[in-house]
């Protein structure tokens, strides 16, 4: 550090010295502490608020492609179908067509939304070797792997509040069960946040998180019910239907929206937990290990 001097010539110590320079004082050991919890929580964890700050930021920067354009696109699923068909459908399980949609919609668009905008996110930082800074720093790998799932999580629930915003101006969305609602979205945030980070990790292009979305996630979720219900699909289609994991992610937030679901919710909640479990142990592993993380 280049020596700072007052009016007088005389040399400044280290502490006057970064506050010339405009740095935070540094109090003594314990100062955090002292101050409260919070001040003390804070201080130990500064990297991953730091990267987490970044990675909403991120999210935040860029909100006509990362949020509003994936409400409008969701919304147009609405108009056309729940409004155009919602006088032929009429209703499913006692509810009108046109609400019975938006519940589907919403999950699909948020889980999508996370998947995305994690593995992009991370692959990016690979591909730009911005990680390698990251793994260096002074935090735990639990840190990095939460702070880097967070802008998924952000951008999914800026497009979920909006997307049901949007829907209550054109139909009437209950919500009769709002803690199983918060306990699906949840769990549902969990999975495809970490899923997301894990094909980030694995792909080698940008081909390879594109694949996963258009032939995986994509389909997977247009099977499993978002506009009609698996219980009235013949056999053997019906059972084939409940071997897809994201029937019961959409069951779960459908019960919490509208309190009818083609499986019990109990169910539903504990399939997508199960595999939320999965999803955070392999991704923590990646980070604990640094497998094709570390040069």
């Amino acid at each position: 550090m280049i020596a700072r001097h007052d009016d007088r010539g005389r040399a400044l110590a280290p502490g006057e010295q970064r506050r010339a320079a405009g740095a935070p004082a540094e109090g003594p050991p314990g100062a955090a502490e002292r101050r409260g919890p919070l001040a003390a929580l804070a201080a130990r964890h500064r990297g991953l608020i730091a990267l987490s700050a970044r990675e909403s930021h991120r999210v935040l920067k860029l909100w006509t492609q990362t949020v509003v354009a994936p409400i409008l696109s969701s919304f147009l699923f609405i108009l056309v179908f729940g409004l155009s068909l919602g006088s032929r459908i009429k209703q499913i399980d006692g509810v009108d067509y046109e609400v019975y949609i938006v519940p589907g919609l919403i999950a699909m668009a948020m889980i999508q939304a996370t998947y995305a905008n994690n593995s992009a996110s991370v692959f990016q930082a690979r591909f730009d070797r911005y990680l390698n800074d990251v793994l260096a720093a002074p935090m735990r790998p639990w840190e990095v792997n939460l702070a880097l799932s967070i802008g998924g999580v952000v951008r999914a629930l800026l497009i979920g509040a909006g997307l049901l915003a949007c829907a209550m101006a054109v139909v009437d969305v209950p919500v009769r069960h709002p803690l199983e609602l918060v306990l699906a979205v949840s769990v549902a945030l969990v999975l495809f946040s970490s899923f997301g980070v894990i094909v980030g990790v694995y792909a080698n292009s940008w081909d390879h998180t594109a694949f996963v979305t258009n032939i995986v996630i994509l389909p997977l979720t247009f099977l499993g019910g978002v506009f009609y219900s698996v219980d009235r699909l013949p056999a053997p289609w019906h059972e084939i239907s409940h071997a897809n994991p994201i029937f019961y992610l959409l069951n779960a937030v459908r019960y919490g929206f509208l309190g009818t679901s083609d499986v019990s919710f109990v169910l539903a909640l504990g399939v997508t937990g199960a595999l939320a479990a999965v999803m955070v142990a392999w991704s923590s592993w990646l980070f604990r290990t640094g497998h094709r993380l570390k040069p």
